[in-house]
């Protein structure tokens, strides 16, 4: 174990480590001197306290202006009140029963103040604040230490506050500095201009002035960004070793003869990646390819086309949804495109056919039966399903691909449980319908292969968007629900969407029948239903979400009475699903009221309108998505978005934000600078630590790229990095052993 490695304990002892394990999770010498500042203050120049946000942990440094000491009324004790100022607003500290520090913190006096920030009497406070003073003989070691230089502000926490977390950096750096490796190799510093990593920790931690702290980022962002490159290029480098078979399709086969039953062109951008994913299946090794693509760009039929080139070269081909509802729409889609050559070896079907499959868990012994049965012998050229396609009893004679659709919702392991069941790796399609930026893609997604379609179908028709505010406006939601009755007047149909299903719940039942419920669901659909949106931010407290089943009542009795009115969830059963959707697409459904199950792949084209209801609680990816089910046909798509939330919160500029644009590119790097990136890295996404902490993988753009291509040349050059040490020591770091396996399975 190196020495940045060891535990805090020996450096801090044991009370402080724990706090610091407890309160922020670092744990070693190395979490420490990696806890990077936050911000920096001058020395000098005061914190502006008008920005301050209530319930924000902060650490302000401020002048003493007023001190008062106020005995209670009518019983023991007092309160002393402190008011601090930076010249242009007051921020009130309050101690309780704690008059002797009226002694130390007098007018004048200069001070980091650490609290949570609340509001008592309309005025922001912070209670029983820590504190260290900068002007007096208790303050004269920090003054000193800060002098001349800038003074760090980091991440903290109510039980560390940021001054004591700087006094542990101190430590850590005085001890331990000497002992920082260099996982950068000299020449790539020297070509890039960048300082040693020991030099970038100190300067970091210890800025002098604004340069060394830039000179210090700079080092550090190209770290990131390399130390996670090289392992996105060994996973490459390891992928291309392996061997696969090729799968090419045949002249005058199967998919000729699809090609030739087109009813429509495909377009230059579904030509282009079609063109690239044949090349790929036509390799002796497996193909790792991420297609992305607009909201109903038609990224299903470019995958529906290269399953049938692996049917046609004598393999069998699987695609994973993640919901019943969204597997069987494949299914029902995939087959009425293949007419009769979705029937391959049945009476009436095509010579050249092959047959289509559909599993998920909860279908009915016999068919599920038949299914399995049809896929263990070869029969079956096509399988389409959920998560029960990756038991153990589910077999293939020949798998040669495998295509994950909103491959977000798998994890790495449902997906290689899948890829193992071919005897050869088979070559691997992993499909998104939410657009990434390239440099997130490259991050995220950098061991892949990627094709984007950003070319919609000819015939599409344009979707309009706009917030409805009910509290502001209620007679725009009145309008909103005159204009779903316009649409289905003129033969068309509608969706309501709302957040949560009602009565029964899980989210509603606290105990453990409601756990119990959430472990057995039958397929993702119930969880997806019941889980907030990633990008949805809480704005303080409301009433519960609005239900499927409540708004559905409300409709049927109220602004919507005389319509078809129907309901979808997760929780109904398959069946009913089934059924509701058959309805639905064929026109028996006026309005369907739905949870997010139809956020992705529902495809009906004389869908015209949707309202979503607290539109405020969906990110603004899921909103993009959910209004890409209307204006799928050659009538014009209406979308209105819901929310009581004021027009000055920032709920309702993430919706301003999704009215004003189609663009789907566009509106991610929205949805990612509105959240935090550490959670584009999290373990769901890629397996490896959520730690970029200066990095940004929007505005760094150039590091990103540059880092590519160096650490490609850098693992051409040494796959195991023996000549790199402490490389490889940051790459162990970086991917602990769940993490290394999880990137190994990709």
């Amino acid at each position: 174990m190196g020495a940045l490695d060891e535990p805090l304990t020996k450096l801090v002892g044991d009370r402080t480590a724990k706090v610091l394990a407890d309160s922020l999770k670092l744990r070693t010498v190395g979490d420490l001197l990696h806890h990077y500042p936050r911000r920096y203050v001058e020395r000098g120049q005061l914190t502006s306290l008008d920005e301050l946000e209530i319930d924000e942990h902060v650490t302000v440094l401020a002048r003493i202006e007023k001190v008062t000491l106020i005995p209670f009324r009518g019983r023991k004790g007092d309160r002393l009140e402190v008011v601090v100022t930076d010249d242009r607003s007051r921020l009130s500290l309050v101690f309780f029963n704690q008059g002797w520090r009226q002694k130390e913190l007098r007018p004048g006096t200069q001070g980091l103040f650490a609290g949570k920030v609340g509001v008592f009497n309309r005025t922001r406070q912070l209670a029983s604040p820590d504190y260290q003073l900068l002007d007096d003989a208790d303050g004269a070691g920090a003054a000193a230490q800060f002098a001349g230089r800038l003074i760090p502000v980091y991440p903290a926490s109510a039980q560390m506050p940021s001054w004591k977390l700087s006094l542990c950096v101190e430590t850590a750096l005085t001890k331990h500095l000497s002992d920082v490796g260099e996982p950068l190799p000299a020449e790539l510093r020297e070509r890039h201009g960048l300082i040693p990593l020991p030099e970038a920790l100190e300067l970091i931690h210890r800025p002098r002035g604004q340069a060394d702290r830039e000179r210090a980022q700079e080092r550090l962002r190209w770290d990131e960004a390399f130390v996670l490159q090289v392992a996105l290029a060994q996973r490459r480098a390891a992928d291309s070793a392996l061997s696969a078979k090729p799968r090419e399709a045949r002249p005058g086969g199967l998919l000729d003869a699809f090609d030739a039953r087109l009813p429509f062109t495909l377009t230059d951008g579904q030509r282009k990646v079609s063109a690239e994913i044949a090349a790929d299946l036509a390799s002796d090794h497996p193909m790792h390819r991420l297609l992305q693509g607009e909201v109903g760009s038609g990224k299903t039929m470019v995958a529906l086309r290269a399953m049938l080139a692996v049917v046609d070269a004598g393999g069998q081909a699987v695609l994973l949804a993640p919901t019943e509802v969204l597997a069987q729409q494949h299914h029902r889609s995939i087959v009425e495109m293949m007419g009769d050559l979705a029937e391959g070896g049945m009476l009436g079907g095509a010579d050249l056919g092959t047959r289509v499959v559909l599993l998920t868990g909860s279908m009915g012994v016999p068919a599920r039966r038949q299914a399995l049965l049809d896929m263990a012998c070869g029969d079956a050229g096509i399988a389409i399903g959920t998560h029960a396609l990756i038991e153990d009893k589910v077999q293939f004679q020949d798998l040669g691909l495998v295509v994950v659709d909103e491959q977000h919702r798998f994890g790495v392991e449902q997906r290689d449980a899948l890829r193992a069941k071919g005897d050869q790796p088979p070559h691997l399609l992993v499909m998104t319908a939410t657009p990434i930026p390239r440099t997130v893609a490259m991050t995220v997604f950098g061991d892949l292969e990627t094709s984007v379609l950003d070319q919609l179908p000819a015939g599409r028709s344009p979707i309009s968007t706009h917030v409805v505010p009910a509290v502001e406006k209620p007679n725009f939601l009145t309008r909103a629900w005159e204009r779903v009755r316009e649409e289905v007047a003129k033969g068309h149909q509608a969706y309501v969407v709302c957040p949560r299903i009602g009565d029964e719940d899980p989210e509603e039942q606290k105990g453990a029948k409601g756990a119990k419920r959430k472990r057995r669901a039958e397929d993702l659909e119930e969880l997806l239903d019941d889980a907030p949106d990633e990008g949805a931010a809480a704005e303080g407290d409301r009433r519960p979400p609005l239900s499927v089943v409540e708004t559905a009542g409300k409709l049927t009795a109220g602004p919507l009475a005389g319509l078809r009115v129907e309901i979808l969830h997760g929780r109904l059963a398959p069946e009913a699903k089934d059924e509701v959707m058959r309805r639905f697409a064929a026109g028996e459904v006026d309005v369907l009221v739905a949870t997010t199950v139809i956020e992705v792949g529902v495809n009906v084209p004389n869908s015209t309108a949707m309202v979503i209801m607290d539109a405020d609680r969906f990110g603004v990816s899921q909103l993009h998505q959910l209004r890409g089910r209307v204006g799928r046909g050659s009538a014009p798509g209406l979308c209105l978005l819901v929310t009581d939330m004021p027009a000055a919160s920032a709920a309702r500029a993430r919706l301003d934000a999704v009215a004003g644009t189609l663009d789907g590119f566009q509106l991610s790097r929205i949805d990612l600078e509105q959240r935090r990136e550490g959670d584009v890295l999290g373990q769901a996404q890629s397996g490896v630590k959520s730690s970029l902490k200066v990095l940004s993988v929007l505005e760094d753009e150039e590091v990103i790229v540059t880092a590519r291509a160096e650490a490609t040349r850098l693992v051409a050059e040494d796959p195991d990095l023996a000549a790199h040490p402490d490389l490889r020591t940051a790459l162990e770091s970086l991917l602990d052993e769940d993490r290394a396996a999880y990137m190994e399975k990709g």
